[in-house]
C-alpha cells in the first residue's frame, strides 16, 4: 500500500476537510487496482468510538468490499505475542483506595493537606496519577523536584504523591488503565522492533497530545507499512513559524503545537507532512486567514507583512456570521431561530459549545417550534431523574429532614412509582397545602401525622400513607461512620422502598429505562468495590455518590430527535460534518475553559517533571475551533454580558477581529463589520420574536363588590387591616383567598410573637399558683422550654433567648406592679369575645392576650408586643385593637366575665427597648369607639364604596399578602384609586 521509505510516514488533512470521508477516499486511492483481500489486511487505529462508527457508516454506503479492521487505540492487548496484561482496576476502586489512604494520612498528619474531603482529593490525585503513568513520570521524578524556593504546601504534596505511588505499586495484579495502556504500547513497540507486521496499519485522528498515544504513533509510523494520519493539519504555516513555535516554551496553547511535538518525535519537520487525499477544504482562503490569526505571539509583525497578502477575503468571510448578543438568553434565541430555519430548509446544522447551560437554553427555545435537537451529550446521569433521586436519598443520612427535602422527595416522579401513584400525588398535594398553612419546619413522624390528618377529611386515604412516609423518611440522619458496604445497602433499600410505595413489589421505575439502568450500574459498582472504601461519614458518602453519578454514563433521551439539528461537543465535531456550524459561547472562561486548579503540582513543577501543562487543554480547544470554523457556513456567537457582569471575548475571536479590523484600517473591505451586520439582523429578529404587545398598566384597584357579597363578620385585628389596606379584606373575605406560607420557613416575627405570648402565659399562670416563681429565673426557664420545643433553628433560638434575657428583669419588675393592681383572670384561649352590631347586622370577634380583674370588678386588658407598641396617635387612627376590646368588655361581649367597666388597657412592649403604652381610653371612650366602628363598617356596606389597595400603610415599602393580585408595582400610592363596580 505504501512505497518503501527511510522516513516515518506522516499524513495530514487540512481543516474543513471531512476527515472520516478523507480517510476512506485516501484508502481508495492507494488500494486502486489492489486485490479485494488487500482491504481486509488494513488496520485502522482510531481514538474514539464515534470515529469508528462514522467510518463503518461510510463503508456501509458502498461499494461492496471487504472492510479494513477498525480498532480502538485502547484495545491493543490481543496484538501482543504473549498473554495480555492483567485487566485494569476499575477507576472507582482506585479512587476508593486512594480516599482511604488520604483519610488515614490526614488523621495522622493533619497539616499534610487541607481536609477538603477525602474523595475530592482522591479524585484529583487519581487524575494526576493517571497522567503521570500516561506520560511516563514516576513519583521519584516528582520527589526529585526542587521546591526549596516555594511554599511548604508543594513539599507536602510531594510526600503525598510518593506515599500514594508506593501504595499503587503494591497493586501490580490490577494496574490502572493508563499504566496498563502504556505498558501494552511499550511491549508492542518492542515486539514490532523485532517482528514488524507486514500489513498496513494507520493511526487515524489522534493528535499525540498524550504521552502513551505519542509512543503508539511513533511505533506505528516506524513500521514498514505504518502511517499516521493527522486531522486539521495547518498547511498554511511557514517553516519559520513552525521553527519559532518549537522554541517557545509557552506555545502549548497553539492549535498546531501537538503536531510539531509529534514531528520532533518522528525526526521530521512539519514540511515533511504529506497530503493524504486530494479532497479540498471548504475554503482555503479562510484556512489561511484563521492560520494567520492564530499565529503564536508576537503576531503583529506577521500580520502587517502577511495580512495584505491574504487573497479572496470576501470568499473567506462571506459565510461567517458574528452574533454578539446582550445576554446568554438573547444568544440562545438567535441561535434557535437560525436552527429553525435550517430545519425548515433541510440544512444539516450543528451547535458546538462546551457551555451546557447554553445548550439547554437553545433546546428550550427550539421547543416552541416542536424541534428536538439531537444532543450527542444527552443528560448527565447525576441530573437525570434516577440520579437526582439517589442524591436526595443520600442527603437524608447527613442532615435532619426539613419540609423542602420532604416534598422534594415526595414530588419526585420516581417516588411511589409503583401501584396507586395517583393517590400518592393527591396526598402529597394535600400535605403541602397544610404545611404551607400551618408550618412544619422539621417533620417528625408524630408531627407529620398530625399535619396530614388536618389536610383532608378523607382520613382513611391519608393516614396509612402518612404513617408510611413518617417511618420511612423521618429521623434518617446517622452520626459517626459506617462501612461503605453498610451505606450502599441502606441507600439502596431506602431508595427502592420509596420508589415502590407501601404496596409495591419491586423498585417501581427506579431502575428502568436507560437512566435507571445507568444509575443501577453505578450503585452496583459501589457495592462491588465497597470493601476498598473503608469507613466514612454520611457527608462523605453523599459526596462519593454524587461524584460517582457525575462520572457515570450520560443518558440519551429516548424521544426521536430531529435528523438535521444536532448539538455536538468538540469531540463529535472532529469526526462529523455539517452544512451549518454554530460555535456558541465564545467567551473567555467558557471557550476555552480555564485550566482546573491543581492542588498537587503547580505549573513550574509540572514543566520540570515533564507533565502536561495547563495550556495543553487550551491548545486542544484551539485546534477544535480551527477545524470547526472551516465549515461551509459558520456562526460565531457570544454574549456581551452574563450574570450582570461584562464578558471577555474568546481569545480566538479577539485575534480574528484584530486582524480583520487592522486590514480594514489599511483600506481593505471591512469584512468584520459585514460579519457583525449579518448577526445584527438575526438579533433584530430575535428581539421581535420576544416583543410582546404593550398592555396598559393596571390602575390602583378599588373593587366595589355587591353588598350581599361583602363580609359581615370581622375579627378585631382585621379592623386595622380594613383601615390600612381594605383590598386585603376584599381578597380574603369576598374572593376567599388565603396567603400560603413559604415552604422553606424562616424564624420570622410572627412566630416570635406567638412564642412570646406562650412564654408570658406560662409564666403568669405559674406565678398565680406559686407567687415565689415571679422571678427572672422562672421566666427564663419557661422561655427555654418553649423555644427549645418550637424553634428548630439553633441560631434563631439563641438570638431570641438573648433578647428575652435582656428584657426579662424589666418584665418581672413590671409584672409585680401589674399583679399588685389586679389579678390575671383570663388568658388567650379563654378571653374570647363576640359582639353583634345590630344596626348593621355585623358580628365582631376578638381574642385578648390577657384580662385582669381588680378587687372592684373592673377589667384591665393587656396585649403583648415583641416590637414597639403603637403610640396613642396610632391607636386613635389605626391600631384600635385594645380600644375595641375594651368596648366589647363593657358591652358584655366576653361572656366569661360579663359586662364590666374597663379600668385600663395597655400594650406591653418586650422588644429591644421594653416599655408599656396605655390605650387612650380617656380620649376614645368605648361608646365613642363603637360609634366610629359602626360608621366605618357601614361605609363599606354601601355599593359604591371600594376596597382600596394599600390605602394607609405605615410604610410604603411594606410588603402585603395580596400585592401581586392588586398588581402593585404597575401603580403606586400616589395614584388615585379606580373604583370598579362588580356585579
Amino acid at each position: 500500500m505504501f512505497d518503501p521509505s527511510d522516513k516515518c510516514r506522516l499524513f495530514g488533512c487540512a481543516p474543513g476537510v471531512d476527515f472520516p470521508l478523507a480517510v476512506v477516499r485516501g484508502l481508495e486511492d492507494r488500494l486502486k487496482g489492489a486485490p479485494p483481500e488487500a482491504w481486509a489486511h488494513v488496520t485502522l487505529l482510531v481514538n474514539t468510538t464515534r470515529m469508528a462508527r462514522r467510518l463503518r457508516a461510510l463503508f456501509d454506503e458502498g461499494p461492496a468490499r471487504l472492510l479494513p479492521r477498525i480498532r480502538m487505540i485502547t484495545q491493543l492487548g490481543d496484538l501482543l505475542p504473549s498473554a495480555p496484561l492483567p485487566p485494569a482496576a476499575p477507576p472507582l476502586r482506585r479512587r476508593l483506595e486512594l480516599a482511604t489512604l488520604i483519610q488515614n494520612l490526614l488523621e495522622r498528619q493533619p497539616d499534610l493537606a487541607p481536609d477538603a474531603g477525602p474523595f475530592n482529593l482522591a479524585d484529583s490525585l487519581a487524575t494526576l496519577m493517571d497522567e503521570m503513568q500516561g506520560e511516563g513520570v514516576s513519583a521519584a521524578d516528582i520527589a526529585r523536584l526542587d521546591v526549596s524556593d516555594q511554599s511548604g504546601h508543594w513539599a507536602r504534596a510531594q510526600q503525598f504523591i510518593a506515599i500514594a505511588q508506593d501504595y499503587i505499586n503494591q497493586s501490580s495484579s490490577a494496574p490502572d488503565p493508563e499504566a496498563r495502556q502504556r505498558e501494552t504500547v511499550l511491549q508492542l513497540a518492542d515486539h514490532w522492533t523485532h517482528a514488524p507486521p507486514k500489513d498496513p496499519m494507520i493511526v487515524v485522528g489522534s493528535t499525540g497530545s498524550r504521552g502513551t498515544t505519542l509512543l503508539l504513533m511513533q511505533a506505528v509510523a516506524a513500521l514498514p507499512q505504518g502511517a499516521v494520519l493527522l486531522p486539521g493539519f495547518d498547511d498554511h504555516m511557514p517553516a519559520q513559524v513552525w521553527d519559532a513555535l518549537g522554541q517557545d516554551q509557552t506555545a502549548e496553547d497553539h492549535p498546531q503545537f501537538r503536531f510539531l511535538r509529534l514531528c520532533h518525535a518522528l525526526d521530521l519537520h512539519p514540511s515533511d507532512v504529506q497530503t493524504w487525499t486530494a479532497l479540498a477544504p471548504v475554503s482555503a482562503p479562510r484556512n489561511a486567514l484563521v492560520s494567520l490569526a492564530l499565529r503564536p505571539a508576537p503576531v503583529t509583525d506577521a500580520w502587517r507583512e502577511e495580512g495584505p497578502k491574504l487573497t479572496n477575503l470576501g470568499a473567506a468571510t462571506d459565510t461567517i456570521t458574528l452574533v454578539e448578543a446582550d445576554t446568554p438568553r438573547a444568544e440562545a434565541i438567535a441561535v434557535a431561530m437560525r436552527l429553525r430555519q435550517a430545519a425548515e430548509e433541510g440544512q444539516k446544522a450543528a451547535l458546538i459549545t462546551p457551555d451546557r447551560m447554553l445548550t439547554r437554553q437553545v433546546t428550550a427555545a427550539l421547543d416552541r417550534w416542536d424541534i428536538l435537537p439531537d444532543d450527542s451529550a444527552g443528560t448527565p446521569l447525576h441530573l437525570s431523574p434516577p440520579g437526582r433521586f439517589l442524591r436526595h436519598i443520600a442527603a437524608l443520612f447527613q442532615t435532619p429532614l426539613d419540609a423542602e427535602a420532604l416534598l422534594t422527595l415526595l414530588k419526585h416522579p420516581l417516588s411511589h412509582s409503583g401501584a396507586d401513584r395517583n393517590l400518592h400525588q393527591l396526598n402529597t398535594q394535600r400535605l403541602e397545602l397544610r404545611i404551607r398553612r400551618d408550618g412544619l419546619p422539621y417533620p417528625e413522624p408524630d408531627s407529620l401525622m398530625r399535619c396530614a390528618l388536618k389536610a383532608t377529611r378523607q382520613v382513611d386515604e391519608i393516614e396509612t400513607w402518612a404513617a408510611w412516609i413518617g417511618d420511612l423518611l423521618c429521623n434518617r440522619e446517622i452520626a459517626g461512620t459506617r462501612s461503605l458496604d453498610t451505606w450502599v445497602s441502606l441507600h439502596r433499600t431506602l431508595a427502592e422502598t420509596l420508589a415502590q410505595g407501601p404496596n409495591g413489589t419491586d423498585a417501581g421505575e427506579l431502575w428502568q429505562k436507560k437512566a435507571g439502568q445507568a444509575a443501577r450500574k453505578v450503585m452496583d459498582g459501589l457495592a462491588e468495590n465497597a470493601s476498598y472504601g473503608g469507613d466514612m461519614s454520611a457527608r462523605d458518602y453523599a459526596g462519593l455518590v454524587a461524584t460517582a453519578l457525575r462520572q457515570g454514563d450520560d443518558v440519551r433521551d429516548r424521544d426521536t430527535p430531529h435528523p438535521n439539528i444536532m448539538i455536538w461537543g468538540t469531540l463529535e465535531a472532529r469526526v462529523q460534518g455539517a452544512d451549518l456550524v454554530i460555535l456558541a459561547g465564545l467567551n473567555d472562561g467558557t471557550w476555552p475553559e480555564p485550566p482546573a486548579p491543581d492542588p498537587w503540582l503547580n505549573r513550574k513543577m509540572r514543566f520540570d517533571a515533564g507533565l502536561l501543562l495547563p495550556e495543553r487543554r487550551i491548545g486542544l480547544s484551539a485546534h477544535d475551533f480551527q477545524q470547526a470554523i472551516a465549515a461551509p457556513e459558520v456562526w460565531l456567537t457570544r454574549s456581551i454580558r452574563s450574570d450582570d457582569a461584562e464578558t471577555v471575548p474568546s481569545r480566538w475571536v479577539n485575534r480574528l477581529r484584530n486582524l480583520l479590523q487592522g486590514l480594514a484600517g489599511q483600506g481593505q473591505t471591512d469584512h468584520w463589520g459585514a460579519m457583525k451586520s449579518r448577526g445584527a439582523y438575526w438579533l433584530t429578529l430575535s428581539r421581535e420574536l420576544d416583543r410582546t404587545k404593550e398592555e396598559p398598566k393596571a390602575k390602583r384597584p378599588s373593587p366595589c363588590p355587591p353588598v350581599s357579597a361583602r363580609p359581615r363578620r370581622f375579627t378585631v385585628t382585621e379592623i386595622q387591616t380594613l383601615i390600612r389596606d381594605p383590598y386585603a379584606i376584599y381578597a380574603k373575605h369576598v374572593l376567599r383567598l388565603r396567603a400560603l406560607r413559604p415552604l422553606v420557613q424562616t424564624p420570622d416575627a410572627l412566630l416570635r410573637g406567638i412564642l412570646s405570648h406562650d412564654v408570658m402565659e406560662r409564666f403568669v399562670r405559674d406565678t398565680l399558683d406559686n407567687s415565689a416563681s415571679l422571678t427572672v429565673e422562672a421566666l427564663m426557664m419557661h422561655a427555654h422550654t418553649v423555644l427549645n420545643r418550637d424553634v428548630p433553628w439553633p441560631a434563631a433560638r439563641a438570638l431570641w433567648l438573648a433578647r428575652f434575657g435582656r428584657a426579662a428583669e424589666w418584665i418581672v419588675e413590671t409584672e409585680r406592679v401589674r399583679q399588685s393592681i389586679a389579678t390575671p383572670t383570663l388568658f388567650e384561649d379563654e378571653a374570647i369575645g363576640k359582639l353583634t352590631l345590630q344596626t348593621i347586622k355585623t358580628e365582631l370577634e376578638g381574642r385578648a392576650d390577657r384580662v385582669d380583674v381588680d378587687e372592684a370588678g373592673s377589667v384591665i386588658l393587656y396585649d403583648y408586643k415583641t416590637g414597639s407598641p403603637p403610640t396613642k396617635d396610632q391607636q386613635k387612627h389605626f391600631d384600635k385593637q385594645l380600644l375595641i376590646e375594651a368596648a366589647m368588655v363593657e358591652e358584655g361581649g366576653f361572656s366569661t366575665i360579663g359586662p364590666r367597666p374597663v379600668r385600663a388597657a395597655q400594650f406591653i412592649g418586650m422588644g429591644s427597648n421594653p416599655k408599656t403604652e396605655d390605650a387612650p381610653l380617656d380620649v376614645e371612650t368605648p361608646r365613642q369607639i363603637l360609634a366610629e366602628l359602626v360608621g366605618l363598617l357601614s361605609a363599606y356596606l354601601e355599593g359604591d364604596k371600594g376596597y382600596t389597595s394599600r390605602r394607609a400603610l405605615y410604610e410604603d415599602r411594606e410588603a402585603r399578602d395580596y400585592d401581586q393580585l392588586a398588581r402593585f408595582g404597575e401603580w403606586d400610592v400616589t395614584q388615585d384609586p379606580a373604583p370598579e363596580v362588580l356585579t
